[in-house]
């Protein structure tokens, strides 16, 4: 009973082909893997700033217990 009121659809078209990838150069090679270098010593860099874990804050008892006026 479907069939009555869904229209009718036509079929989809034949998928193409990809393109080929364009060339790149020796020196365009180069440039892209000292940029994904560059990329990543920075995401590396910033991370190794964040202080704290998944659990929260990683420190010993000991250094816990010094502040700046002294030993608590």
């Amino acid at each position: 009973m479907g069939s009555i009121f869904r229209p009718k659809t036509p079929p989809l078209p034949p998928v193409q082909a990809a393109p080929e990838p364009p060339e790149v150069s020796d020196a365009e090679k180069e440039q892209i893997r000292k940029d994904k270098a560059d990329i990543e010593r920075k995401r590396k860099g910033r991370r190794s700033t964040i202080l704290t874990g998944p659990l929260g804050i990683q420190e010993d008892q000991e250094d816990a217990t010094n502040t700046l006026l002294g030993k608590n």
